[in-house]
C-alpha cells in the first residue's frame, strides 16, 4: 500500500511540477509577478518564500497552481503604474497566451525528454506475446498460435503496443516469431479491431510447463531443457521430454522420465492423460468457504480432470464450461484424489459482475504463469534518439487526440475514464514491470495532462485561451456576468468529470 502511494507521487509529481513550471517560467519571462507556486491543492504542508514568490507543497497531490499578481480583470482595486507593469491582465494578449500555453507546452517537452532518455539508455519492455489462442478463435484460423511473439505490423518492426502506428488504416500483415522462426500472415483488421483482439490475447496468460499426477508429484515438460517456454508452446511442438521435480521452485533437468511425440495440441494432452499426467493448474490450491465446491466436499490438492464428461487440458477450459451452463444447472466433475477418481455434482453460483452473469463453484487454481517476455534494445545515438523521441511524442499526441475524439463521439463509453485510483494502479503495475514501462507511461500521461488542459473549458488553460480569442474579437474582456457564468459552467463540467472518474474507480476496484 505504502509503495503504491509512493509510486503514485513519484509518477504524478513531475508531471504536475513541469506543467506549473511552464506557466511560471513564461510568467517570469514576460515580467509577471508570481505570488504562489504550489504543487498540490488545499492546506500547505511545506512552504517558503523567495524573491516575493511563495513556493509550497500542498496536501492534495492531484494537481497544482501558479497564482499570478493581477490575474482578476474585474478586481475593483486600482493598480499603480508600477503594479500594472507586473500584473498578468495588463500584459499583451501575446504574452498572456504564452503564459497560459506554457503549462501544456511544458508537458509535451517533458514527454519528449522522457522518450529521449529512455531510448538513449536502452529499453526493456514486455513484447507483444500472444497468450492462449483458442482453436475456435479467428486468430487461430488466420494461423496465429499460443506464445507467438509479434515482431512486425505491416512490415514495420514493433516492440510493444505503444509503438504500433497505422493510423486509421488497416493492418494488412502481421509477422510473428515462433520457435525462433518468423512467420508472416496476411490480415485485414481495422486498426481498432486489431488492438481490441490482440490486447485481449496478450492478457490471456500462458502457463508454466508444470504437470502433476495422481500422487500430487510435480513434473516439468519441455523440448530442449528450455526454462522459458510455456505449456501452450510445448503443445505446438512434435516432441517433448518429461522430468521429475523436487519442487516448483527447484528445476533440475537431468534424465527425462518420458519422451512423447505428437502432431497437435489435442494429441499432446491425450498422451499426457494416458501416461497419468495432468496440467498443474487443474490442481485445486484452495476452496472458498460455503461455496458450491466446499458444500460438495471438494478438497485442496484435488485434481479436476473432467467436467460434464469432457476431459480437461487446463483450468481455463473448466472456467469456460462453467460459464456456458444455464442458471441452476448441475455439472458433473471428475476429480482425482489420492489415486482414486471421484464424481461430484455441483450447481455453480451465479453472480452479476459489471452487468454480466458470472458463474463460479468456488475453487482457486494452482496455476503458475509464465512471466512477460521482456525485450531489450540497444541504446540509440544522439540524432537517432532525437528523431525517435520526436516521433513517439507526436504519435502520443495523435493517439491521445484520437481517444478523446472517440469519447466525444461516444465510440467508447464513459466507463473508460479513470481517476486517481486507476492512474495509481497502472503506474504501480508499470513500475513492477520495469523502469522503461514506467517512464513510457509517464510520457503518455504527460501528453494527456497537457492536452486535457487545452480543452476549451473555463477554469482550464484551454478556457483561458478561448477567452483571449473572445477578447480579441470583442476588443476587450467579456462582461463580468458572462465570465462568471462561464466559470460556473466550467467548474460544473469539471466536477462532473471528476465524479465520473471517481465513480469508475470505485466500481472498478471495490
Amino acid at each position: 500500500m505504502l509503495q503504491g502511494v509512493l509510486v503514485f507521487i513519484i509518477f504524478l509529481g513531475p508531471l504536475v511540477f513541469f506543467h506549473e513550471l511552464g506557466h511560471f517560467l513564461f510568467a517570469r519571462l514576460f515580467g509577471v509577478r508570481v505570488e504562489v507556486f504550489s504543487i498540490g491543492f488545499g492546506p500547505k504542508i511545506l512552504k517558503f518564500t523567495r524573491k516575493g514568490t511563495q513556493y509550497a507543497v500542498s496536501l492534495i497531490p492531484l494537481g497544482g497552481y501558479v497564482k499570478m499578481f493581477g490575474d482578476d480583470p474585474y478586481k475593483e482595486e486600482e493598480l499603480s503604474e508600477e503594479e500594472q507593469k507586473v500584473a498578468f491582465n495588463h500584459k499583451s494578449k501575446f504574452a498572456r497566451f504564452w503564459i497560459v500555453f506554457g503549462g501544456p507546452l511544458a508537458n509535451m517537452i517533458l514527454a519528449f525528454f522522457i522518450y529521449f532518455a529512455v531510448v538513449m539508455v536502452g529499453e526493456r519492455v514486455p513484447g507483444i506475446r500472444l497468450g492462449v489462442v483458442g482453436s475456435s478463435s479467428i486468430a487461430y484460423d488466420q494461423g496465429f498460435r499460443s506464445g507467438d511473439l509479434v515482431k512486425k505490423i505491416n512490415g514495420q518492426k514493433v516492440l510493444s503496443f505503444d509503438e504500433i502506428d497505422v493510423g486509421d488504416s488497416k493492418v494488412t500483415s502481421i509477422t510473428v516469431e515462433r520457435n525462433g522462426v518468423e512467420k508472416t500472415f496476411a490480415t485485414s483488421y481495422e486498426f481498432q479491431e486489431f488492438i481490441d483482439q490482440f490486447v485481449a490475447l496478450t492478457r490471456s496468460h500462458l502457463r508454466q510447463p508444470f504437470l502433476t499426477n495422481e500422487k500430487g508429484e510435480v513434473f516439468y515438460i519441455t523440448q530442449d531443457k528450455s526454462k522459458d517456454i510455456s505449456l501452450e508452446e510445448v503443445s505446438l511442438l512434435n516432441q517433448a521430454q518429461i522430468y521429475a521435480l523436487s519442487s516448483l521452485e527447484k528445476v533440475e533437468l537431468t534424465k527425462p522420465l518420458e519422451v512423447i511425440e505428437y502432431q497437435n495440441s489435442e494429441e499432446f494432452y491425450n498422451q499426457l492423460k494416458n501416461l497419468g499426467y495432468y496440467s498443474y493448474d487443474l490442481k485445486i490450491a484452495s476452496i472458498v468457504m460455503s461455496s458450491p465446491a466446499d458444500k460438495a466436499k471438494l478438497l485442496k490438492n484435488d485434481i479436476i480432470i473432467a467436467a460434464n464428461g469432457e476431459s480437461l487440458s487446463g483450468f481455463e477450459e473448466l472456467r469456460l464450461i462453467i460459464q456456458k451452463t444455464n442458471k441452476g444447472e448441475s455439472l458433473t466433475f471428475g476429480v482425482l484424489r489420492e489415486g482414486e477418481t471421484l464424481k461430484f455434482n455441483i450447481v455453480p453460483n451465479t453472480n452479476e459482475v459489471n452487468g454480466k452473469e458470472v458463474k463460479t463453484i468456488g475453487v482457486y487454481s494452482s496455476v503458475q504463469m509464465v512471466p512477460p517476455l521482456m525485450i531489450e534494445t540497444e541504446p540509440m545515438g544522439l540524432f537517432a534518439g532525437i528523431g525517435s523521441a520526436f516521433k513517439r511524442t507526436w504519435q502520443g499526441i495523435e493517439r491521445t487526440l484520437s481517444g478523446y475524439k472517440k469519447l466525444i463521439l461516444n465510440e467508447v463509453g464513459l466507463k473508460n475514464i479513470g481517476g486517481p485510483l486507476a492512474i495509481g494502479k497502472v503506474a504501480s503495475d508499470s513500475f513492477d514491470i520495469g523502469l522503461s514501462m514506467f517512464f513510457r507511461l509517464m510520457a503518455i500521461m504527460s501528453i494527456n495532462l497537457g492536452l486535457i488542459n487545452l480543452f476549451p473549458i473555463p477554469v482550464l488553460d484551454g478556457g483561458h485561451i478561448l477567452f483571449l480569442g473572445f477578447e480579441l474579437i470583442n476588443r476587450g474582456p467579456l462582461s463580468k456576468k458572462k465570465m462568471e457564468m462561464a466559470q460556473r459552467f466550467g467548474m460544473s463540467f469539471l466536477f462532473l468529470l471528476i465524479f465520473v472518474a471517481l465513480f469508475n474507480d470505485l466500481t472498478r476496484f471495490f
